[in-house]
């Protein structure tokens, strides 16, 4: 089987490119081990609804058209969304075809499926860069007894057991689920490491709002000074919920959730966290600070000030004078631990050397260490807003004019 291009996954990112190449006449195959949509189908819990406010999300020539703009879609809207979206475009997608191994070749690539092989000139990686949750390795240091869930494998408070919950990771997943887990009667323990602290609304406006109007979601990948760290900075702490709350530290010790510092050993049967919680929620508070001061004044200089509310102030992260620093274990006090530590890719399948030793594509916004392969969908790819639904459109454009002068060039 033959085709000038061919894209893995079949997600919002793939799809934007399979439009971006359809624009361009440029044929290819939109290759998908599952069905459209497949990662928010069965990698997903029940409750979880988009940190992003549904007039934000939008694809190239497909934008939200529901009744509630300012509200966040649940997971079967973006379903719908997205698989409407594939409906609208045409796109040329085989559904449940696992490749298990991309190589070059005289012509460009093979890529070798379980239906078969694909010879193209152009590979398009859309396969997602939360596909194996990350582990650390203190985990194979707590007791049998307790039972250890990752988010890929939470669908709700129902399937824990009773008891307590430690749940290690503070950024927009941890405290998402501390805050559900802890509703549904099961106490929880927050390990907190370095994490941003952000309103879900800052003067009447919802934080992505800001985070457009001022243009910090379209800063590019190599207008910043350090591009690594920009690409490894913690999801904010926010969530998307009808009342629009705020979802930070504070509001989390009200509901009675138990705020720790970072994981960072277990010794028998006790584990230890470190002593610097409050210096790290200081730190977040203070880049919080740093970042509504510069909203406030993009608006008083940009004439648009009367068009929000007033500036305002949000209370620093009340930490206990001495946070808890061991917790036992093999009390009982802890029957389920929740690893919201991350995610990695999984490209054990790319038989083509181009990744870096912690096994990450190499590439320059998205343009990968090798002739005709690309990427796409990664944090801050090509711009802030990569990896939201509402960035892959920008990214596959570029991509697509980039892959387009490499086929004429080649």
């Amino acid at each position: 089987m033959r085709a000038t291009a061919v894209i893995l996954g079949a997600g919002h990112s793939g799809l934007a490119m399979s439009r971006c190449l359809s624009e361009r006449s440029i044929d290819h195959v939109v290759l998908e081990r599952g069905e459209v949509a497949n990662s928010w189908k069965t990698e997903r819990w029940e409750s979880l609804r988009l940190l992003t406010p549904s007039w934000q999300s939008r694809l190239p020539g497909h934008a939200y058209q529901g009744p509630d703009p300012d509200g966040f879609m649940t997971m079967p809207e973006v379903i719908q969304f997205i698989e409407s979206y594939a409906r609208l475009i045409s796109a040329p997608i085989e559904v449940n075809t696992t490749v298990t191994s991309v190589r070059r070749s005289d012509h460009g690539y093979e890529v070798a499926t379980d239906r078969g092989t694909w010879e193209c000139r152009a590979v398009v990686v859309a396969t997602g860069s939360c596909n194996i949750p990350h582990v650390p390795a203190v985990a194979e240091a707590f007791p049998a007894t307790i039972r250890s869930l990752t988010p890929m494998d939470y669908r709700g408070p129902a399937q824990l057991d009773e008891g307590g919950v430690l749940i290690v990771g503070a950024s927009a997943t941890g405290v998402q689920l501390a805050r559900e887990i802890q509703a549904s009667g099961r106490p929880v323990t927050l390990a907190v490491g370095e994490h941003v602290r952000l309103p879900r609304t800052y003067r009447g406006r919802d934080i992505q709002w800001w985070m457009d109007a001022v243009g910090l979601l379209d800063t590019r990948y190599d207008e910043v000074d350090d591009l690594v760290r920009a690409r490894h900075v913690p999801s904010p702490q926010l969530v998307g919920t009808a009342e629009r709350l705020t979802l930070d530290l504070n509001a989390l010790a009200a509901m009675g959730v138990s705020l720790v510092g970072r994981l960072v050993d277990v010794r028998g049967s006790i584990a230890l966290f470190s002593g610097s919680l409050k210096n790290v929620c200081a730190l977040a508070d203070l880049k919080m600070g740093r970042l509504l001061r510069m909203l406030d004044e993009w608006a008083a200089a940009t004439g648009r000030a009367d068009e929000v509310g007033p500036a305002g102030s949000h209370a620093p992260t009340h930490i206990a004078a001495s946070p808890q620093l061991e917790l036992d274990l093999a009390s009982g006090a802890i029957r389920t631990v929740v690893w919201a530590t991350g995610y990695r890719p999984d490209y054990s399948w790319l038989d083509v050397p181009v990744l870096d030793r912690k096994g990450r594509l190499r590439h320059q916004g998205g343009v990968v260490d090798s002739p005709g392969m690309y990427l796409l969908g990664d944090t801050f790819l090509r711009r802030r807003k990569s990896s939201f639904i509402h960035g892959a459109g920008d990214d596959a454009n570029d991509l697509g004019s980039h892959l387009a002068a490499y086929l004429g060039a080649s």
